[in-house]
């Protein structure tokens, strides 16, 4: 009985306090909800404790911690070491025979500036303050074995420059006469190959660990945008069969490190759009290491020796990609090498059941429209065909209510003294004309999911960077450029980033002034200013929003308004 006098009491709340609910509902959304639901997973307390097996007579390779990072240009430091180049269709960068590292690469066809001719630089020399790049090698427990550093000079044999169709050997021999080779290859894209082969020319059998490191100097320009993850991340599959993704930020890495065994899996270091990745041979189980130690360290190194008898052969590969997020090239990468879940390394989002159908809704339109606007503008379109039966019912129900508002006013005069009188009258009223008031409100969910995310595949991938619409509109992850202060640069003035209200915002704002002129109006001077101050409020909120984003609620709300304009005019309510 209890639940239900709750449930009658919920149902005859009045008209005015559902137009309310409806519009704190619509701006809690977006003002808050998001990040809620953007919040990426946090490991349990068992993924983040380091599995207590030690690796037995090894230890993770180290960085030279005291080493000073010079202050010089990133040209300087490329001069310092002899180097081999490579080069493909999509990046192009070279490789210093000091160390064997990876330590030069920009991106051909990304461009720091949408306008600009400077390419994207991903990787640094370690004696640049920026310094950040990629190391393989061998560790081993015999400090009387002496094995390659970042201090080694390695000298080649064969190809003096790396191509998809040349690949490269470096070579380095030790005092005990123990040959270290790496054969180097690169595909078309971003994807580096490392083979590394121990020739052991002596009648002592050695213990070597496998390992790979990614070292970053300092932390970069970061977005700091919580529903983004970057920094350090992996995916391990742990011996107890869980395959878990693992993020960790800069700052958590600086307070405490992090270290997981694991039997396969990937790990790396993760910017807004580009991606840092070593992946260990396959069946292969390492211990993967998140590191500060006056630089950023991310690690692993196999936990099995790989034993090398006296003249014997043996090797080991290691993969590293080096790309740009990508989601076609990602995809192709983890079916090929057959990596599980690869594709985390573009942060979906715990919504990655609804972002990631988004992204290929919008990458098919694209494909098939030339043009990003137009591809948004075409999802909206179907999402709208989608939610079309329930805002049907909702939009029958408002304008059936919005047809009672003289009877539900009348009620109101007649019993003005009488509160509990008026709710008995107005469910009446209802259940008479068969309306069910909170009807109203059940677009409103699904809207809010679908909003969220289509914001985080703008905010996230790298497919809607510097994606013009028409005109002025140049780029749709970015928000709208014109404003409103300076008369959309009529002026000659920049207004600060508060003051950039352009056209789009006040479009949107537009089209919420219009939708509330279809719907019930408020009774209650008080709720009448609220409602009229909800455009404004939206349209100041919304501004820094990217574009793309708004050029969807704006043609949402279009399309809106046309079904709910027609429902109103088509709809008959009885009203005796």
């Amino acid at each position: 009985m209890v639940v239900m006098t709750l449930l009658k009491k919920r149902m005859e709340y009045s008209l005015d306090q559902k137009n309310v609910i409806l519009a704190i509902s619509l701006s809690t959304a977006i003002i808050v909800l998001w990040s809620l639901f953007m919040v990426p997973n946090q490991p349990t307390k068992e993924q983040i404790l380091a599995d207590k097996d030690k690796i037995e007579n090894a230890e993770t390779p180290k960085i030279e911690t005291t080493e000073i990072v010079k202050e010089i240009s990133r040209d300087q430091a490329l001069e310092e070491s002899e180097r081999i180049l490579f080069e493909n269709e999509n990046i192009k960068g070279s490789i210093s025979l000091m160390g064997g590292q990876i330590d030069d690469l920009e991106f051909r066809k990304f461009k720091e500036t949408q306008d600009g001719e400077k390419n994207v630089i991903l990787l640094n020399p370690r004696k640049n303050k920026n310094g950040y790049y990629v190391e393989t090698g061998w560790a081993i427990s015999n400090k009387n074995i002496e094995v390659p550093n970042s201090k080694s000079v390695w000298t080649t044999e064969g190809n003096k420059k790396l191509t998809p169709n040349t690949p490269i050997k470096l070579v380095w021999v030790n005092d005990q006469n123990i040959k270290f080779e790496k054969e180097i290859s690169i595909d078309d894209k971003y994807l580096f190959t490392v083979k590394q082969t121990i020739k052991n020319k002596n009648e002592k059998i050695y213990n070597f660990y496998p390992y790979g490191q990614i070292i970053r100097n300092e932390i970069p320009e970061i977005t700091n945008f919580f529903i983004l993850h970057e920094g350090p991340l992996g995916v391990f599959t742990t011996p107890d069969g869980n395959t878990d993704l693992i993020e960790k930020d800069y700052d958590d890495i600086q307070d405490k490190s992090f270290s997981v065994n694991a039997d396969a899996g990937f790990l790396g270091i993760t910017d807004k759009f580009w991606i840092t990745t070593l992946i260990p041979q396959e069946n292969s189980k390492f211990k993967a290491n998140f590191d500060f130690k006056n630089k950023f360290l991310t690690n692993f190194i196999e936990t099995e020796a790989t034993q090398v008898g006296a003249n014997e052969t043996k090797s080991n590969e290691i993969k590293i990609l080096l790309a740009a997020k990508e989601v076609r090239v990602i995809d192709e990468y983890s079916e090929k090498l057959k990596i599980e879940k690869l594709d985390l390394i573009i942060d979906w989002g715990i919504l990655y059941f609804l972002t990631r159908p988004m992204w290929s809704a919008l990458d098919f339109f694209y494909q098939l429209l030339g043009n990003y606007g137009l591809a948004i503008i075409a999802v909206t379109i179907c999402t709208r065909i989608l939610l079309f039966p329930l805002a049907q019912l909702s939009f029958k129900s408002m304008s059936r209510m919005k047809l009672l508002t003289p009877q539900i006013q009348r009620i109101k005069d007649l019993h003005k003294n009488d509160k509990k009188q008026i709710q008995v009258e107005m469910m009446q009223l209802y259940r008479r004309e068969k309306i069910n008031p909170m009807s109203g409100c059940l677009p409103i969910i699904p809207m809010v999911f679908l909003f969220f995310c289509l914001y985080k595949v703008l905010f996230v991938t790298i497919d809607s960077r510097f994606k013009p619409f028409y005109g002025y509109l140049t780029d749709l992850s970015s928000r709208d450029p014109s404003s409103l202060f300076n008369l959309f640069g009529l002026i000659n003035w920049t207004p600060p980033d508060f003051l950039l209200i352009g056209w789009l915002p006040l479009f949107f704002g537009f089209s919420m002034w219009a939708q509330q002129k279809l719907n019930p109006p408020p009774t209650d001077p008080i709720q009448q200013k609220i409602f009229a101050f909800f455009p404004l409020f939206l349209t100041v909120i919304l501004a820094p929003f990217p574009s793309g984003l708004l050029l969807y609620w704006c043609t949402n709300n279009i399309l809106q308004m046309g079904q709910q304009y027609l429902v109103l005019r088509m709809t008959e309510v009885k009203t005796t």
